[in-house]
């Protein structure tokens, strides 16, 4: 089991004393992604915060993923580098500590968003009343809050915290899984009804058959990130699986934990390519940069 100074930059230490071509390359790796996580994540909450009309419940959760991303992006990449180059066990520490809330973080909210899609299409006209702003706001302050307070168990017991931490990540994905499967029957069973409601000469069916396909489309959406998370999570799962059962890390699996970090650069791309609102006032906001700067 991992000590309390982390795994990577120790494991690393322990194969050479000097940097191996494959370290070497892989912080390379992440000097762009650092900054594609910065500038993608920055211009889509800055998008957000200047359009209101944008701040639903659904892009609430969004934006607490663009802040675990933008977090990812300013502090635990740069860790991670210094870690792996000086091979420093303090910064090996933090930024495995760090880098694991972080994961943690988008995570839970990624399953909050499928749990959101879920209800949205399950309950429909009474959605807006069960999941308010103020509810969603709470939520994402006790994800954050309780997501920190696990990280600490780590310097306390680091069984525990590993014991915690796989238990947490298989509930949260079953957790998804069940709100897709939900999704997909929901969905199903409305396809029966669509072509009664589209022959249908009144403007409230119309309307309401309108309003759940943009549901529909918003549960694809959430759909895409969470498959997108997970094959970006994969690598780093089965290295750490591998590493809990050998007790040995190859500096290759460095490339793992840069996988998971290319998942905080794609993520803002990902909103823009699915979200039509989003990408038009990412569009503006990049616009008003651009000429401030001319």
């Amino acid at each position: 089991m991992p000590g309390s100074s982390g795994f990577y930059g120790s494991q690393v230490a322990k194969n050479s004393s000097q940097p191996e071509i494959i370290v070497i390359v892989n912080c390379a790796i992440n000097v762009p992604l650092i900054l594609l996580s910065i500038f993608g994540n920055a211009v889509v909450l800055a998008a957000i915060f200047k359009t209101p009309s944008l701040r639903s419940s659904s892009i609430l959760l969004l934006c607490s993923l663009a802040v675990s991303d933008l977090f990812v992006g300013t502090l635990i990449q740069p860790l991670y580098i210094a870690s792996v180059l000086t091979r420093n066990k303090l910064l090996d520490s933090l930024w495995f500590t760090v880098s694991f809330a972080a994961c943690g973080i988008s995570l839970c909210t990624i399953t909050a968003i499928s749990v959101d899609r879920f209800l949205a299409l399950h309950y429909h006209m009474r959605y807006p009343s069960l999941v308010t702003k103020s509810r969603t706001i709470y939520s994402i302050a006790i994800i954050w809050l309780l997501i920190l307070l696990l990280s600490a168990i780590y310097y306390l017991n680091p069984f525990v915290y590993f014991f915690l931490v796989a238990l947490g990540v298989g509930i949260f994905l079953l957790i998804s899984i069940l709100a897709y499967i939900g999704i997909y029957r929901i969905v199903k069973r409305q396809k029966l009804q669509i072509n009664t409601l589209q022959q249908a000469v009144q403007a409230s069916r119309t309307e309401n058959l309108s309003n759940f396909k943009q549901l529909k489309t918003s549960a694809l959406n959430s759909f895409v990130f969470f498959i997108v998370m997970v094959v970006f999570y994969m690598p780093m799962s089965i290295a750490i699986t591998l590493y809990l059962v050998t007790d040995n890390w190859n500096s290759a699996w460095g490339f793992a934990t840069t996988a998971v970090f290319m998942n905080s650069s794609i993520n803002p791309v990902l909103y823009c390519w699915r979200i039509g609102t989003l990408r038009k006032a990412v569009t503006k906001t990049v616009e008003r940069i651009l000429r401030k700067q001319t």
